[in-house]
């Protein structure tokens, strides 16, 4: 049992409306139930209930057991004074607040029904043998519920990443310019290297970065130096000399830290090797001023494609590494790369732009992450197994926000396709 089929009975009023009682023989009529607070705080807000004839507006606290409030501490709490009724599945003492007054109780393990507990836990052990708990009924649920929920699950997920940029914007002081830079840096290192290009990104002050960007060697310099690239052993190559030449000016020019660390090359396709990734990125910025905007005006994908339409410098078309020729070949960034760019970084700029401007984002950014083919990953095709088709980069991403936040963690009572599927069963 968990506390989220209390949240589902009390917020769907699976409760009957009669001879409700609290633990002292109070009646109890439900008027309204509230908004659910998924936050810090009591579990529902602004609720009514009516207690022995008296009218009663405030908050709804709900536990498994009654004695679980002292536990969490709320006597002491004075965000749960005004609790005016505590709901909970068993009744074992009784709960006061901080001035001593004591909280109607409603148990209510005594109302619910064998149907509905059964469905509940029918749905809820699946999660033992199945992707998901609902794998086995998801084709039972209505289509436009479903397209529905998942427009909220990929707004919730665009709300989720805002979190990192804001902080960034924070950590920056407002430049979106460095906020791109510092996201773009974690895009081009990839699931391998992304949590330290990152890293790396936000100990380099942006204002160099601007600096350099009309001297190609410069910034070509400044970026592999910063990012832990111009430390190779006995490397007698003359680009490498003349990088670490200029890095070494750059250093004592603009007061930068040494850099120690490496990225990593183990595991990774050669046209993923950091090499490739920053001279790529180099060639994005290089007498490139503004990007930040550029991109922010731009909404259809052909214009956001040709924005990246961008390779390595000359010296990576035959080589991955440093001194070590390779079969010649252009190094562009692919089309799947790019969509990565998009889903990842652009889309939640421009989401928190549009909010920061105070603007609409809605529209327009529906209608590109819609244009975009969708995301190929393991979870993606384990939801297609099971029924639920993917057509574009707007469902997958709602699907990882689903599986990741929700079907992972068992939270169906949150979920509007498990709550459907539990109303289906009372």
């Amino acid at each position: 049992m968990r506390e989220d089929l209390l949240y589902f009975i009390w917020r769907h009023n699976k409760l009957p409306t009669e001879q409700l009682c609290t633990g002292n023989g109070e009646t109890i009529e439900i008027r309204a139930p509230g908004t659910q607070n998924r936050f810090a705080g009591p579990d529902f807000f602004n609720a009514q209930v009516e207690i022995d004839g008296q009218l009663w507006a405030g908050n709804v606290e709900m536990h498994l057991k009654s004695s679980d409030w002292y536990v969490h501490h709320h006597q002491t709490d004075e965000n749960y004074d005004n609790v005016i009724l505590h709901v909970v599945w068993e009744d074992d003492i009784a709960v006061f607040r901080r001035d001593g007054s004591q909280i109607p109780t409603l148990e209510v393990r005594q109302y619910v029904s064998d149907q509905l507990l059964n469905g509940y836990q029918n749905l809820m052990n699946n999660s033992r043998t199945s992707f998901i708990n609902c794998e086995k009924d998801l084709r039972d649920v209505d289509s436009f519920v479903v397209e529905n929920w998942l427009h909220r699950l990929f707004i919730e997920r665009l709300e989720n990443k805002s979190r990192l940029i804001l902080d960034l914007l924070e950590e920056s002081k407002n430049d979106w310019e460095a906020v791109l830079f510092m996201l773009l840096a974690k895009n081009f290192g990839s699931k391998v290297n992304g949590t330290y290009f990152l890293e790396r990104a936000k100990q380099l002050d942006f204002s160099v970065v601007r600096k350099t960007t009309n001297e190609s060697m410069q910034l070509e310099a400044l970026l592999f130096g910063h990012f832990g690239l111009l430390q190779v052993d006995d490397c007698s190559d003359s680009y490498y000399l003349q990088l670490k030449k200029e890095y070494k000016y750059l250093s004592s020019k603009f007061g930068l830290t040494e850099n120690l660390s490496k990225p990593e090359f183990f595991g990774l396709r050669p046209l993923n090797f950091p090499t490739i990734r920053i001279s790529q990125l180099v060639n994005l910025y290089a007498g490139n001023h503004n990007i930040f905007s550029k991109l922010m005006e731009v909404n259809s994908l052909q214009n956001i494609y040709k924005a990246f339409e961008i390779s390595t410098g000359p010296y990576w078309e035959d080589h991955y590494t440093f001194g070590k020729l390779s079969k010649k070949r252009v190094k562009k960034l692919s089309k799947k790369f790019v969509d990565l760019v998009i889903i990842n970084t652009l889309v939640p700029l421009k989401f928190c732009y549009a909010k920061y401007l105070g603007g609409d984002w809605n529209e327009d950014l529906i209608a590109l992450v819609s244009d975009l083919g969708k995301e190929d990953n393991s979870i993606i095709k384990n939801f297609e197994q099971i029924g639920m088709k993917t057509q574009n980069a707007l469902e997958s991403q709602a699907k990882l926000e689903l599986y990741t936040n929700y079907c992972t963690k068992n939270k169906c009572m949150q979920c509007t396709i498990g709550t459907q599927l539990l109303n289906r069963n009372t």
